[in-house]
């Protein structure tokens, strides 16, 4: 039992809060250890030539990882915050073991299945613990850090993985930033983090008590599940909104590399381009969820689902380093519109005392979204080319925007916007 007093805000919590931040940027450099590098060493040492069969990483990484967010929620209900963090964080052990060793594709694919279930396990528990710890009126802010800690992360790894792996070699230099991750979050979260389950609780003894809310309080797992997904307009919008972003992101990790890298670029280039789109992503979070607070949720994730499609057509039209560099970053800027905000919403709606389990349930969806990108990427440039695949993510992102902007209520009320939070 914790001796420190349960207080939410952000203020209240600002040490823990800043240590869950750290430990999702390792969450995060997990990922970006793999993205410039798997798809040149798919081609260059295991001669892999169909795109379909070469994304099969993507798709099972996308696949563990959505079924681990939603046990991830549950048994963060269940068990607590930490002990699911902390065994997210062993399973990252072996992964860049795996990968540094790889005699074929098949432990490539093995090794994303397990860091599916990490990233799953770890980034979900840094989610929900964030939420709980800075209370009703941060929920944006927190979110933004919480992912511009995760993206920053990723754009940084894929930078310096391009750099060692040009320097150095495709393996093993690359990998070894993914083995000191894991070492490092391990060590932190059993030393250092607390568990925050007791804050959602004190939130939960706060909340409205009237016949609704507290029959939204008992919900079953599978009401829960079916409000996230289908019935509830805020929180199946945000689903269908994640999932879609995610498969632009599922299908730049597997792609993006193989168009930069026909087009001539060397790997170092390759993996600037890589890590500009997370690197606007991430650092535009720290703005825009700070800016849900104030403006609500329902225009900044319209806004940012219709300019990932403009730039997803930009990169399908252009072929040169500066115009890539655009294009790219301007869908950094449409992903960071959305990403912190899809989460804060969910927030919003769901019921403290079941919102661990509807975090679960979206990020189920929104991580499919990288299974999806990876056979909609795969399939569009085996039978066309790389572009076409992109064009279709981009009409794909498109219908994404004009359904949340016809289906989805603003779930930020306007006293929250107007009010301060006297901890935050």
């Amino acid at each position: 039992m914790s001796t420190h007093p349960v207080r939410l805000g952000l203020r209240a919590n600002l040490a823990q809060f800043g240590l869950l931040v750290a430990v999702n940027a390792l969450v995060g450099g997990m990922v970006g250890q793999e993205q410039t590098v798997l798809p040149l060493l798919a081609e260059r040492e295991f001669g892999l030539t169909g795109y379909t069969f070469l994304l099969t990483y993507v798709l099972v990484f996308g696949l563990s990882k959505a079924a681990t967010n939603y046990l991830a929620g549950t048994w963060a209900d269940r068990f607590g915050r930490r002990p699911v963090l902390i065994a997210g964080w062993l399973i990252a052990l072996p992964v860049p073991l795996m990968l540094i060793w790889a005699p074929d594709w098949g432990w490539v694919v093995a090794a994303n299945l397990l860091l599916g279930i990490n990233q799953g396990l770890t980034w979900s528990t840094t989610v929900i613990m964030k939420v709980d710890l800075v209370g009703p009126r941060r929920r944006g802010l927190a979110m933004g850090f919480n992912e511009a800690a995760g993206y920053g992360a990723i754009a940084v790894t894929s930078a310096l993985a391009g750099y060692l792996a040009e320097e150095f070699g495709l393996r093993p230099a690359p990998f070894l930033l993914g083995l000191s991750y894991a070492v490092i979050g391990l060590g932190l979260s059993v030393l250092a983090v607390r568990e925050t389950r007791e804050h959602a609780r004190l939130e939960a003894a706060a909340h409205p008590t009237d016949g609704s809310a507290a029959g939204h309080a008992r919900l079953t797992d599978r009401q829960v599940f079916t409000r996230t997904t289908l019935t509830d307009p805020a929180l199946s919008s945000a689903s269908q909104a994640g999932l879609v972003n995610n498969l632009n992101f599922g299908l730049s990790w597997g792609l993006f590399p193989l168009l930069f890298a026909g087009a001539g670029l060397a790997v170092d280039r390759v993996g600037i381009l890589v890590a500009v789109y997370p690197a606007v992503w991430g650092l535009g979070q720290l703005v825009t969820g700070a800016l849900s607070d104030r403006w609500g949720r329902k225009h900044l994730i319209t806004g940012g689902m219709l300019t990932q499609a403009a730039a997803l057509a930009l990169i399908a039209l252009v072929d040169t380093f500066g115009a890539w560099t655009a294009a790219t970053v301007l869908l950094g800027a449409g992903t960071a519109m959305v990403y912190p905000t899809l989460l804060a919403a969910i927030g919003d709606v769901a019921h403290p005392s079941w919102r661990a389990r509807s975090v679960g349930v979206y990020r189920l969806w929104r991580d499919s979204g990288y299974a999806a990108g990876a056979v909609l990427g795969g399939v569009v440039a085996d039978l066309w080319d790389l572009r076409a695949a992109v064009w279709a993510a981009a009409a794909v992102s498109l219908l994404s925007g004009l359904g949340v902007a016809v289906r989805m209520y603003e779930t930020h009320r306007r006293s929250d916007r107007a009010t301060g939070d006297p901890s935050a």
